[in-house]
């Protein structure tokens, strides 16, 4: 403590006021305000320390001899030596001339354990605390980290968990640190019930929030795990499911997660309110902005009169006429929608006004809740940074980027009052959540080459949390074995270029059955680049090379063209197009998704052709509540010869996936004299689908059925064939084929098995009626 007396001997003329100053024993009262003249000492002396040295106790403080200081000086001093983390008691004291900085050094952590801890791992657990080893002993981080092991081990569902800090001495001021963990037992959610909605049952509610029941998987997944913050998303998700299908006054009454001691158990009950389901009314735009074309943004307008209401369309429409008005040189532009329900029609007529608004500028962005994403990972999806104008669309734009992304549960964005009237302080909280991922895939293909066909790979989309994706894939079969490594960096050189490079081999060995054996093996370049929002553009290089052995005198494989110049080389370039309206990437109940390509071959290499394709697939919801989605899919592309020849592996191939109940390259043209498939010029494909949640299997278990039709061909042949062989299949006749489906949204990856029956085919194809594999949207 400094003695009151001591300064005020020191500093004899100094004019009377209350005052504190803080030092390491307590707080003392002290008379100091209104400096009549001003204290110095010739000399600064330091005592008590030991392993810090004098230098750097002076250096932490802010008094300098031979220079005036008060003491709010002192205090200042007094709190920087506190905040160097060395010392648990410093006192600073006045005497004569003199200086006298007394210490007492903070005990010195040798070693930093975790006991009784097993559902969280001792590196996590060493990666959150603060308390690290050769560090000084802080009680006050020490306490902070109690309560960060605290709320890992809540977010895995272990909210009872009890942290002790034992302490041990080994040496003159050094100690070994221990967190005694007893982890407790895991809460679980028995049930999630809903009071008050008529519109949708419970178990359509169920699909919608993001907690759900406890069940066989939740070990894994990890989303039966109860937080207040998880239970405001749920709200939020709730409302937005109801805003988007027409209910503009719903509203959620409360909600509350009681926990059971007995079972540890939470029931968690939702109490809402529908209210009325409303359509579109009027549409219009005004504007009070000199120089906008208000007839030019009404073509901006997403939704339609007579339409069902839906939150989402007024947003977008918001945030394409607040884009259009910010490109003309209006960034302060306001958007602001202005409804006026018709409760006899329950109908909501919509006037969009742009006005200038205020002038504010944003001051800065502060980041909450990542804990291992990167900041500059969710910046960089801000089209705006400090010193900006603020714009509450692309605040809006940047909120449904973040979300897409996949990195987080949850994603909130609201504003704060900055330093000055004209200032906004923009505040993201983020929830991290699982981004990676295991996956298996299985098939079975009869005939040569067929068999039992395997793959696994490992999945992360938010690598190391810098928002990085990396895949790497084996597969294995009776005669087969594929390597895949797939790495994009989203952000190239800093802009929002998505570059990266696939590379891949595959080993094939039919020696055994038809003599001979093929490797091919190769590497793509590739960049996307945002053309809207929606839509897209990549271009990519590929260079793929193929080694060729077999029996030259019978040559009984579709690729004897291949011997004459093993090994055989492609070096192509490509562009497609992407269109991307889907409303959610795992499971869409609306929206498309198509793409185009066209490709030239013909940079060296053998091969030389140009080659265009496409597909898209529309989504949209058959039954709201009893969740059943339809798909129409369709496909189609043709390859020109710019060569003197084609190569059977230039030409067209169609999947298992294309037309289920078909092997891999089981339907098209065939050579007869080795019965090996050579590929086709042309191919078209048409696909519809309904999928459906199991009756009397729980929703959240992530289980779903599928019934499809599928039909397409594969025709034309380019490559040339020996003079006592023939190629079949060369006409465009029609496949088609019916079958059910199951599917399962599980902590590996979606899976899927189908089962497809072909109802028209030809006598040469190849049938394949169950498949095993990663369910995908094309």
């Amino acid at each position: 403590m400094i003695a009151g007396s001591r300064f005020l001997t020191a500093v004899s003329a100094v004019a009377l006021s209350a005052g504190m100053v803080t030092t390491g024993a307590g707080v003392a009262m002290l008379a100091s305000a209104s400096v009549a003249q001003a204290a110095t000492v010739s000399r600064i002396e330091v005592r008590g320390g030991t392993r810090v040295s004098p230098e750097t106790v002076r250096a932490n403080i802010s008094i300098v001899p031979g220079k005036p200081f008060s003491g709010a000086d002192i205090d200042a001093s007094v709190r920087r030596l506190y905040q160097t983390g060395y010392f648990s008691d410093v006192t600073i004291n006045v005497a004569g001339s003199t200086l006298v900085v007394t210490v007492k050094e903070a005990q010195l952590i040798n070693q930093v354990v975790f006991n009784g801890n097993s559902k969280i791992k001792d590196d996590k657990l060493q990666s959150i605390v603060k308390t690290k080893a050769l560090g000084p002993y802080n009680e006050a981080t020490v306490q902070a980290d109690v309560q960060t092991i605290k709320d890992a081990y809540a977010a895995t569902g272990r909210s009872d968990v009890t942290v002790e800090v034992k302490t041990a001495p080994i040496a003159e001021g050094r100690i070994n640190l221990a967190f005694q963990i007893n982890e407790g037992e895991r809460t679980k959610i028995k049930d999630i019930s809903f009071e008050g909605n008529s519109a949708y049952s419970n178990n359509r509610l169920r699909s919608v929030i993001l907690t759900k029941e406890s069940g066989i998987f939740s070990f894994l997944t990890r989303k039966d795990v109860y937080s207040p913050e998880k239970l405001q998303a749920d709200e939020e998700a709730l409302r937005q499911f109801y805003y988007n299908r027409g209910y503009a006054d719903f509203r959620v009454v409360s909600s509350s997660a009681d926990l059971d001691p007995a079972t540890n158990q939470y029931n968690i009950k939702f109490v809402v309110e529908e209210g009325p389901r409303y359509d579109f009314g009027a549409i219009n735009v005004e504007s009070t902005v000199e120089g906008v074309n208000v007839e030019d943004l009404k073509g901006l307008v997403v939704s339609r009169q007579g339409e069902i209401y839906k939150a989402k369309d007024v947003q977008d429409t918001m945030s394409a006429i607040s884009r259009r008005v910010a490109a003309q040189g209006y960034p302060f532009a306001r958007v602001t929608p202005r409804g006026n329900r018709d409760f006899g029609s329950h109908t909501i007529a919509v006037d969009y006004l742009v006005d200038q608004g205020e002038r504010a500028y944003v001051e800065r962005i502060d980041i909450r809740g990542n804990t291992r994403t990167r900041d500059y990972v969710i910046r960089r999806e801000f089209d705006i940074s400090e010193g900006d104008a603020f714009n509450q669309e692309m605040i809006a734009s940047a909120k449904r980027r973040l979300e897409a992304l996949g990195y987080f549960s949850s994603v909130n964005i609201s504003t704060q009052q900055g330093s000055a009237a004209d200032r906004v302080v923009v505040v993201v909280d983020v929830q991290d959540q699982s981004t990676g991922s295991f996956g298996i895939g299985a098939g079975y293909a009869a005939g040569s080459g067929g068999g039992l066909l395997l793959e696994a790979s490992i999945e992360e989309k938010n690598f190391l949390g810098r928002g990085q994706y990396i895949r790497l894939a084996a597969g294995r079969g009776e005669n087969s074995k594929t390597y895949n490594l797939s790495f994009t960096e989203p952000y190239f050189l800093g802009y929002r270029l998505a570059a990266g490079f696939d590379v891949f081999k595959n080993e094939n060995d039919f020696k055994d059955d038809d003599n001979y054996s093929y490797e091919d093996q190769g590497f793509s370049l590739r960049v996307t680049a945002p053309i809207t929002e929606r839509l897209s553009s990549t271009f990519r290089y590929t260079f793929t090379q193929l080694d060729y052995s077999g029996d030259q005198s019978e040559l009984a494989s579709p690729y004897r063209h291949v011997v004459r110049g093993s090994p055989w080389t492609r070096s192509a370039v490509s562009q497609t197009l992407t269109y991307n309206t889907l409303d959610d990437a795992q499971l869409p109940h609306g929206g498309m998704l198509a793409s185009f390509t066209h490709e030239y071959a013909g940079l060296g290499g053998t091969s030389d052709y140009y080659k265009v394709s496409g597909k898209a697939k529309l989504y949209y919801t058959l039954n709201d509540e009893a969740d059943i989605i339809g798909s129409l899919a369709g496909s189609a592309g043709h390859i020109f010869k710019t060569g003197s020849q084609m190569e059977v592996f230039d030409q067209f191939q169609l999947g298992n996936s294309d037309i289920r109940g078909f092997e891999r390259n089981g339907v098209g043209p065939r050579s007869l004299k080795y019965d090996n498939a050579i590929g086709g010029t042309t191919y078209f494909t048409a696909s519809a689908e309904a999928t459906f949640p199991i009756p009397g299997v729980s929703r959240d278990a992530g289980f779903r059925g599928a019934i499809f039709a599928d039909a397409g061909t594969l025709y034309g042949n380019d490559v040339p064939v020996t003079k006592d062989d023939r190629v079949v299949g060369t006409d465009a006749s029609l496949r088609a084929s019916v079958g059910i489906g199951l599917i399962w949204a599980s902590p590996f990856g979606p899976l899927r098995v189908d089962y497809a029956v072909p109802i028209a085919k030809r006598d040469y194809d190849r049938v394949q009626n169950l498949k095993l594999g990663i369910s995908s949207q094309f």
